[in-house]
């Protein structure tokens, strides 16, 4: 009993001390003054996943890794750069995986075809219940 209390004093100052105490970067919460720039890089962020939250997109996520993400695609789009030259770069950096929107190649094939297979196998299923309950 002693040891677990311990244990959980021990754990509850790190959980609260996770975040570093670096402020944001300059970018991760500010708009670009160019609402067209801001549209890019707001369209570009909502389909980029955050690495940390894993669920979100860099646009919806407050973890730390998040704001830095959203202040480097809001630097390049502010710089000229191309919102599919910013993703690429992502990409080859963090892994298609960063992409909601990964490509079609040897790797991501089942991704793509598993909802597909799946549709078709759940159809055939429920064929073979019907003709079993009419006869």
């Amino acid at each position: 009993m002693k040891r677990a209390a311990l244990l959980l004093l021990l754990t509850v100052p790190g959980a609260a001390l996770a975040d570093s105490a670096m402020p944001a970067a300059a970018l991760a919460d500010t708009q670009l003054p160019d609402p067209a720039q801001e549209r890019q890089a707001k369209a570009l962020m909502e389909t980029l996943r955050c690495l940390v939250c894993q669920g979100q997109s860099i646009a919806d996520s407050d973890a730390e890794l998040a704001g830095d993400m959203r202040a480097l695609v809001r630097r390049r789009i502010a710089a000229g750069e191309k919102p599919e030259a910013i993703r690429e770069w992502l990409v080859a950096r963090y892994g298609a995986w960063v992409s909601y929107q990964p490509p079609l190649d040897a790797v991501t094939w089942p991704l793509w075809a598993l909802p597909l297979l799946l549709l078709v196998g759940g159809a055939w299923l429920a064929r073979g219940r019907f003709r079993r309950r009419r006869a």
